[in-house]
């Protein structure tokens, strides 16, 4: 379950660390061994997961299977790895943004070009920000808590 190849995006869990993870399985099985083994799992890869948000992996188990099977689980992770994929479509969309390519039809339905050029910005904002997260550690979890201080004094 916790496999780059069982995810659904292009981002390899391994380059960078879970903020937090939510797991949820279907079936006849038993709710300590499902804590047990994501303790286990927590512990055999610390290093993998941010220290500096607590019992940031949650497991549900319900024990209807679906049909047809006897058991299945659903895995929901935040993992800072993802902005291996947000630079990849940055990459690609600077690319071709440069060219043009394709902007005559978002043009043509009323889109301006500081839109692209907006969401780019956004973009970067939030590969900068997950990277900022995977490099954090307990230390500096006060930093983060005056900006956000500073942020809601702005909104």
């Amino acid at each position: 379950m916790w496999d780059s190849k069982n995810m659904m995006c292009a981002a390899d869990p391994r380059h960078g660390r879970y903020l937090t993870a939510s797991a949820m399985f279907r079936g006849k099985m038993s709710t300590k061994e499902v804590d047990e083994q994501m303790i286990n799992v927590q512990n055999k890869n610390s290093s993998y997961f941010v220290e500096w948000i607590p019992n940031n992996v949650k497991s549900t188990v319900c024990d209807i299977p679906p049909t047809g099977l006897k058991m299945a689980s659903t895995f929901i992770g935040n993992s800072t790895s993802i902005q291996e994929m947000f630079r990849r479509v940055s990459e690609q969309f600077t690319a071709m943004f440069r060219r043009k390519a394709f902007l005559h039809w978002y043009t043509g339905e009323g889109m301006d070009e500081m839109e692209f050029t907006e969401a780019e910005s956004n973009m970067n904002d939030l590969v900068s920000e997950y990277q900022q997260y995977q490099d954090a550690t307990a230390d500096e979890e006060g930093e983060y808590e005056e900006e956000e201080e500073d942020y809601q004094d702005v909104a």
